[in-house]
């Protein structure tokens, strides 16, 4: 149940969002859990860690869930993602950073070629076919 407003505010948001902002916070999301992950990695706070990289990984699940596959480059990307989540068991039962920021760079890399072309669509809205 929602009690607080920011709670209402981020519930509307997320009801009213078009789907490439949608795709953007999915992104942000992951970015977000997995840089808390690796916060509780150096602080050694073991459930830190745990709780938030497995929330990165949910959220990589629904971006696989989000493909088109009707596009060639789904299948790409449903590889990239599985990878990054293999990545992610891999830091978080090894409690190692180095494959969390692997996939970090991955997730911010992806996140600002999906902001460019959503920009760039937006900004020539006629060659949307």
């Amino acid at each position: 149940m929602i009690t607080s407003p920011h709670q209402k505010y981020q519930q509307t948001q997320l009801h009213t969002a078009p789907p490439a902002q949608l795709l953007l916070m999915l992104y942000d999301g992951a970015i977000r859990f997995v840089r808390m992950g690796v916060s509780g990695i150096e602080e050694r706070d073991l459930e830190k860690a745990n709780t938030n990289l497995c929330k990165a990984q949910a959220v990589i699940h629904e971006l696989i869930a989000a493909l088109n596959f009707d596009y060639p480059i789904a299948k790409t990307l449903s590889q990239v993602y599985e990878y990054m989540i293999h990545q992610l068991i891999n830091a978080n039962l090894k409690k190692n950073k180095k494959p969390a920021y692997e996939v970090l760079s991955y997730l911010l890399d992806l996140r600002e070629a999906w902001d460019t072309a959503n920009k760039s669509l937006n900004a020539n809205p006629e060659q949307v076919e």
